[in-house]
């Protein structure tokens, strides 16, 4: 058992922390032919737009230029790695083809001893830049040689290290792939449901434009000035909303709350974010338990029970119909916001009958449901990553 702060055996610690024993520091200037990417004269830029040419060329590290080149630049060898050198400093990306580099970008080239694609990983997890001018940060090739890092001599042992966080990398974007499919299918499905160019099985009957004020109480509780000072409830804030998830609350005494903490909220109600409405800060509110309260930067909308279902008006919220009529009220605002009476205005499409409101409702919030698990396990993929990284680029864990 090793005591904590204790080395355990095979390892030793450096300057980079604790490696294993055979692993070595390796400073980037021994092991890599290190440049900067070249400026570009105007006549350059128009040819670059004009001229196809076989190789990319990138401006910086995580920006393609497209399949536009030139010839009076250095061409950077493949299986080199890239460094963004201004700005947002240290992001590297493994090129696998030629290019060429131009402003803003470093290319390090690796010696035989070193795996550019292990080398990637290395530097976006475990490098820290410091800014070493004053302005714009900025980082020289001179400097970026001084920087050291762990890596095992071993080239295949890098090799095998890269080939496993690039297998996770691979789950991740197949991940993401079915969630950008999901959202897609999502958005058409709400474009035909919720306008009624599709109607479900069994429905018919004309469709009205209503407003919201029609089907539904707007703000209809609020606390007001004779409030017990001792009265706790759990505030929500703007800020603790994005995009229809409840990121968290507060615990507060109203002696104490924010002047904004006013608005009584119940399950089921819907919350549309009236400051800076175009973030699309709003809320489904499903929790059954008693004292919730909101800022007054939402609208409370709570549905009349034989006018609207709760889950059918929320999918409008984030719908292209709803967001238009709210970008019309805030264009040209020096400061983007709605009022209540707004959102009382807003006009959504419904259907004749509430049970063909919920029948839609469900539909789209089984999809809903159905992204969400992917989300969740796009989220567990790249926590797993990120722990393979700690072990992997450390030594801790060695692959056979």
């Amino acid at each position: 058992m090793t005591m904590q702060g204790e080395i355990r055996p095979g390892y030793k610690q450096t300057d980079v922390g604790v490696i294993p024993e055979d692993w070595e520091v390796r400073r980037f200037s021994d092991h890599f032919t290190i440049y900067a990417g070249g400026d570009v004269p105007k006549h350059s830029l128009s040819k670059i737009r004009s001229e196809s040419c076989p190789y990319p060329i990138f401006a910086n590290a995580i920006q393609n230029r497209g399949l536009y080149g030139f010839t009076g630049e250095k061409r950077a060898k493949a299986d080199s790695l890239t460094v963004t050198a201004r700005g947002y400093l240290g992001h590297a990306e493994h090129r696998t083809e030629p290019f060429f580099p131009i402003v803003r970008l470093l290319v390090l080239e690796p010696n035989a001893s070193m795996d550019a694609k292990f080398t990637t990983y290395a530097i976006n997890d475990r490098v820290e830049f410091a800014i070493e001018s004053t302005g714009v940060p900025q980082l020289t090739a001179p400097q970026i040689g001084k920087y050291a890092f762990a890596a095992p001599p071993d080239v295949d042992e890098q090799r095998a290290i890269a080939a496993a966080l690039a297998d996770a990398d691979g789950l991740i974007a197949a991940l993401e792939g079915m969630i950008a499919k999901k959202r897609d299918l999502k958005q058409a499905a709400m474009q035909h449901l919720l306008t009624g160019k599709t109607r479900l099985p069994g429905f018919s009957g004309k469709w009205e434009v209503k407003r919201l004020g029609e089907v539904s109480v707007v703000d209809p509780e609020n606390l007001g000035a004779g409030t017990d000072p001792s009265y706790r409830f759990n505030y929500i804030s703007l800020e603790d909303v994005d995009h229809g998830i409840l990121l968290g609350f507060s615990e507060v005494e109203f002696r104490i709350a924010p002047s904004r903490a006013r608005r009584k909220v119940a399950a089921d109600d819907i919350l549309i974010a009236t400051v800076r409405p175009n973030l699309k800060s709003h809320l489904y509110f499903s929790q059954k338990s008693p004292d919730w309260i909101c800022s007054t930067g939402f609208a409370v909308v709570r549905c009349i029970p034989d006018k609207a279902h709760p889950q059918y008006v929320f999918q409008h919220v984030f719908g292209h119909l709803f967001s238009d009529q709210i970008e019309k009220l805030i264009t040209g605002s020096n400061y983007p916001a709605i009022s209540s009476n707004d959102v009382r205005a807003l006009q959504i499409p419904m259907p004749p009958t509430i049970a063909e409101q919920t029948a839609i409702a469900e539909v789209l919030s089984d999809m809903d449901a159905d992204l969400a698990a992917f989300e969740a396990q796009t989220a567990k993929a790249r926590a797993v990553k990120q722990g393979m990284m700690q072990e992997l680029l450390t030594g801790r864990v060695r692959l056979v």
